[in-house]
């Protein structure tokens, strides 16, 4: 039995049996004739079917030896009273055709639940949908953001036009890969100075870059990229070597794949004393070659180097006052203001002519007071203001627990510090 929850609001369900073989409409019929007027004329159920307070009368019958049994259902749109009330009204139905029966009522159902019960199921689908719709096109959005700037980012170098970050031209460093999807996935990981060799017959801009820059080869881990490796070290100058993991490639690897892999990347010499498959005359010669030159250079700007310290530490060199002996009384005196964040000032008879704390040296020194002070002995740290700062009066000597790094050192006066004393 179909029956249409959008019709009504209440289901009466019920069960009958009947002491003999009957049919649907028999049962029907019984329904019909033996509550016409039951219930008066406003519950008569031919007059509820017309103004579609009622729905049709639905009943399944099955009949073994001899007799029947079967289920009544009924749709209402009245109220719960009435519903309740005609529902009851059924049960006073005891014969159908000739035989005996009985009908029992055994639930009135609130259609109005399963409405819900399909609102929440289509509600769960609707939402579902809108949230995987919603994920797909988020991702797919960035996706094509991220595609289409890294697309434009991508550059073509050189003669041969070969697929490039955009930082090619102005790095010192450079890492050759062996095609343009390798290009794209070290530039999804912020990755801007590499360069395509476009398969095995390497060119020339290849080999001209390798002479100028620092060059790593980052290559496949598989015998596509042994094949490039072998053909660069015969052609190409390369000072570092980086290789996939096992049957991975480039253009596959995660960002923790590819920085593991830079990051261990190994010397070409080493690489090559480390695999058989990689040696050759002619790769051994130009490596060691390349070698040479650089442990050349390298040895000429050491040389210059230390030339330069040599011309400098000449030019720096400045006739320095002779430092105190031992016996100099300034180390009484240092003791004297130790800890106390205090400045003194003294004459040529070492009469003290002003004391003032460490925040107020400046202010004294720039007011011009001390014209015929010669020592100036303080807890605190001689700095290049101070030296700049006191080269304006008489003061000759300065002492103080430490000294800190001056651009110049004063040549009419002497610093002294509690390791000099």
């Amino acid at each position: 039995m179909q029956i249409d929850p959008s019709t009504s609001k209440y289901t009466i369900k019920a069960t009958i049996r009947a002491n003999g073989v009957v049919d649907r409409s028999d049962v029907v019929g019984a329904i019909f004739g033996q509550t016409e007027g039951l219930l008066g004329d406003e519950m008569d159920l031919r007059d509820l079917q017309k103004s579609g307070r009622m729905g049709r009368v639905e009943v399944n019958v099955t009949s073994d030896k001899g007799k029947s049994k079967g289920e009544i259902e009924i749709p209402s749109s009245m109220d719960q009273v009435e519903t309740a009330v005609f529902a009851a009204s059924l049960e006073t139905v005891d014969r159908v055709g000739p035989c005996k029966a009985t009908i029992k009522v055994h639930a009135l159902e609130d259609t109005r639940v399963s409405k819900r019960d399909v609102i929440v199921d289509r509600a769960r689908e609707l939402f579902s949908n809108l949230v995987t719709d919603a994920r797909s096109a988020g991702s797919t959005i960035t996706d094509s953001v991220r595609q289409l700037v890294q697309t434009e980012e991508i550059i073509l170098y050189g003669r041969e036009k070969l697929p490039a970050g955009p930082n090619i031209e102005s790095s010192d460093a450079i890492i050759l890969v062996e095609g343009r999807s390798d290009v794209l996935n070290l530039l999804r990981h912020g990755i801007k100075n590499s360069i395509s060799v476009e398969g095995t017959n390497i060119p020339s801009t290849i080999c001209k870059l390798s002479k100028e820059r620092t060059v790593t080869a980052f290559v496949d881990g598989d015998r596509g990229g042994q094949m490039i490796l072998q053909e660069l070290l015969q052609v190409a100058e390369l000072d570092f070597i980086a290789q996939a993991p096992e049957k991975l490639e480039v253009e596959h690897l995660t960002h923790k794949h590819v920085m593991k892999c830079l990051r261990d990347k190994t010397a070409t010499e080493l690489f090559v004393d480390q695999n058989k498959w990689a040696r050759s005359k002619s790769t051994l010669k130009k490596n060691i070659k390349k070698s040479t030159m650089k442990k050349e250079d390298s040895k000429k700007s050491t040389m210059k180097k230390e030339d330069s310290k040599k011309v400098k530490k000449e030019v720096t060199e400045k006739p320095t006052v002779k430092k105190s002996s031992p016996d100099s009384p300034y180390l009484s005196k240092l003791d004297n203001v130790k800890g106390s964040k205090k400045a003194t000032i003294f004459g040529d008879g070492f009469e003290v002519m002003n004391e003032m704390p460490i925040t107020g040296l400046q202010d004294v020194l720039k007011s011009g007071t001390i014209s015929e002070a010669n020592c100036l002995i303080m807890d605190g740290i001689i700095t290049q203001r101070l030296v700049d700062l006191v080269e304006g009066s008489s003061i000759k000597v300065i002492v103080a627990e430490k000294k800190g790094p001056l651009t110049s050192e004063p040549t009419s006066i002497e610093l002294l510090t509690r390791k000099d004393l």
